[in-house]
Order: structure tokens, then C-alpha cells, then sequence
């Protein structure tokens, strides 16, 4: 697991602070991902990446059991660590999606993002308009502030962006709901990383789309603000995939 927010933090260049066990899932990971590891391939053995990345052969092993969890590779015996098929990776790994921000850009995938994003906040939304607090809706206007003036802050924009989605996840009351997050945090990535010319005007129009979500939900209108996410999708969605 990764902390949410470390993707878009890495935009402006910030990184976590990591280990060693952490430098080589995430090197290995992004190399599987990416492709430069293709699927069905057999990574190189122990002593060649321990020389390679210059950790020791129990910081690889741990490192590559994190990485047969998330269901990337599968060690076996005599045979090595083989590159598993794309339909046994967890998706809802938040390392996972990070992970997709340094590949290729694929449409189908995106176009798959966005499916994902719309099951999980379509209902999201609708329970936090009946379920939100005064807290939740404070703490929201707070974040909402903070994108507004966040001017040309990428970070600053990102990441108060990225909290109000985690409060509206955790307003609906449904902890399965909140893996929408790391769906959130890639897609804004990948939107925030490209076109700057046109990035100013899309963090003025997310941050007007937010605000009317936000009316509606501390207003307590379900379908109100459904509607009001839908714009929120279709502006991601426009984005995303001009790309």
C-alpha cells in the first residue's frame, strides 16, 4: 500500500520517503506494468537483481512476495519468478494504478477507469447526500477552498481535489466505496500531468463541478447530486481521453 496522495505529490517532483523493501517493489512493479517486463517473461535471477538494485537476497524475496499479492508475478521452484497474466493483478491496488502513471498511455484502459469511477461514485454520492454530518461538510468546504486558490499549485489543487473525493467516500457510510480513491488519484495524474496550456481552465471548471456536488450533498439531494457528478465525469472524461 501507498499513501494516498504520493502520486500526485510525485508531479512536482516529491517524493515519500522509502527503503530499500519499497525501492525494489516499486522499480519491479513499474517495470511490469510498463511493460519493459512483459507478462509471461521470467525476471532475472536473485543474484542479478540483488546486484542490480543492491539489496540483499531477504529484502528481494520479501519484495517479490509483495509483489505474487498483488498478484504480478508467481515464483515457482526451478522455474523463477514469472511476469503473471494482466487478469490476476489487483487493480484495486492503490500501487497497482500508481504503477499505470508510467506506462503507456492505453485508452481501453482509461475508458475502463472512468467505468469503474462512475459504479463506485454514482452511489458513493448518493449515500453521502443522506448520510453526510456537519463535520463532513465542513471539512469539504475547507479542501474546496483550498483548490480555488490554489491558482498554478499542481500539488496544492491535486491534492485538496483528491481529500474531498475521500470524504464523500467515507460520508456514504460504505468502506468498500472508498477504492474509488486510488481511481481518483490516477486519473487526476494523468490529467494534471499533460496540457499545461489548458490545465488552468480544467482546475477552474473541476473546482466550479465540485462545488455544485458539494451544494447538493450538504443540501441532501441524492439525484441532484448525481447529476452534479456527472459533469464532474464528462469534464475528467474529455480530458482523460485526449490524452
Amino acid at each position: 500500500m501507498i499513501e494516498a496522495g504520493s502520486l500526485i505529490r510525485s508531479l512536482t517532483g516529491r517524493h515519500a520517503a522509502r527503503n530499500f523493501h519499497t525501492f525494489v517493489i516499486n522499480e519491479i512493479g513499474r517495470a511490469i506494468v510498463s511493460g519493459a517486463a512483459p507478462i509471461g517473461s521470467v525476471l532475472d535471477s536473485d543474484a542479478v537483481m540483488m546486484e542490480r538494485y543492491g539489496v540483499s537476497r531477504t529484502v528481494l524475496r520479501e519484495a517479490i512476495k509483495t509483489l505474487e499479492a498483488k498478484g504480478l508475478v508467481e515464483a515457482r521452484p526451478k522455474v523463477g519468478t514469472r511476469v503473471s497474466p494482466r487478469s490476476r493483478w489487483n487493480f484495486f491496488d492503490s500501487q497497482v494504478l500508481a504503477w499505470h502513471f508510467h506506462a503507456p498511455a492505453d485508452r481501453h484502459f482509461f475508458e475502463n477507469l472512468l467505468e469503474v469511477r462512475e459504479a463506485l461514485e454514482g452511489p458513493a454520492v448518493r449515500h453521502a447526500a443522506r448520510h453526510r454530518t456537519a463535520e463532513h461538510v465542513r471539512l469539504m468546504k475547507y479542501w474546496l477552498h483550498q483548490m480555488s486558490t490554489a491558482t498554478d499549485s499542481v500539488e496544492q489543487f491535486g491534492l485538496a481535489c483528491l481529500e474531498i473525493h475521500a470524504i464523500i467516500a467515507e460520508s456514504a457510510q460504505n468502506t468498500l466505496l472508498r477504492s474509488v480513491v486510488g481511481v481518483v488519484e490516477l486519473i487526476l495524474a494523468l490529467i494534471l500531468s499533460k496540457d499545461e496550456a489548458t490545465r488552468p481552465l480544467y482546475m477552474v471548471e473541476a473546482t466550479r463541478n465540485l462545488e455544485a456536488l458539494l451544494d447538493a450533498i450538504e443540501a441532501g439531494h441524492p439525484d441532484a447530486a448525481v447529476t452534479a457528478l456527472t459533469a464532474c465525469l464528462a469534464l475528467d472524461q474529455l480530458r482523460l481521453l485526449s490524452l
